[in-house]
């Protein structure tokens, strides 16, 4: 799975970035500030962000940490990562290859890790969260962004979205309606709410916070390590 994953962001990369402003109707920018402030991330930290994608959420907490922190940010993907240096050029950002399930970083490194709709693109998402509880120092802060499974009139609407317009726009502004199809259904057959906070949970865990925005369609969860 891993290398047909890479293979699809290697292939919609060019796009990405305009095919989320479009498919997020532009609410991708508010999940972002969002997730840094329930990081509760001060200036002079350092971070770390996984599945970084173009660097957008890098960005995000490198304005939070100013000069005095550091943002450390990765991605299994090469073509990302490009996409994503481009766009870091004159910042003080720190981009590595790396797979979220093995990261090469010390334990306790950073003071926030987090990664935005990337958890359900791991071949282990329980490997994934046990290694960001590894490299979070004590007293640290995890946040993770992903897609719910909104329910009710919202929910119905929203999967119709999903699930037609969606692939459509994807193939439009991204080359690859194919990937937007798979994107749509990791999302729908990824566990959210409870169900996620209690995969946390077995991660060694502590889940401290549960924000449902939009009726569902988007989770913000932060936790911290036990021990």
């Amino acid at each position: 799975m891993s290398e047909q994953i890479r293979s699809m962001f290697t292939r919609i990369s060019p796009g990405y970035d305009r095919a989320n402003a479009w498919l997020s109707l532009g609410l991708h920018r508010r999940w972002r500030r969002l997730a840094v402030y329930a990081s509760g991330v001060q200036p002079g930290q350092r971070t770390l962000d996984l599945a970084t994608g173009t660097g957008d959420l890098a960005l995000a907490f490198a304005d939070a940490v100013t000069s005095a922190g550091e943002v450390w940010a990765s991605d299994f993907s090469l073509a990302m990562l490009g996409r994503a240096r481009e766009k870091a050029m004159n910042t003080r950002i720190v981009l590595q290859a790396a797979d979220a399930q093995r990261l090469p970083y010390r334990d306790g490194s950073f003071d926030v890790v987090s990664i935005a709709f990337g958890i359900r693109n791991v071949d282990n998402p329980l490997t994934a969260l046990r290694e960001m509880g590894r490299v979070l120092r004590p007293g640290g802060v995890i946040v993770v962004v992903e897609f719910g499974q909104p329910v009710g009139m919202a929910g119905a609407l929203f999967h119709l979205y999903a699930r037609t317009w969606m692939p459509f726009l994807g193939g439009i502004l991204a080359g690859d309606r194919t990937a937007y199809r798979y994107l749509v259904r990791s999302s729908k057959a990824f566990p959210c709410g409870n169900a996620f906070a209690d995969m946390m949970r077995s991660a060694g865990l502590k889940v401290t916070a549960l924000q449902r925005l939009h009726g569902g369609v988007v989770f913000i969860y932060t936790a911290t390590r036990l021990s």
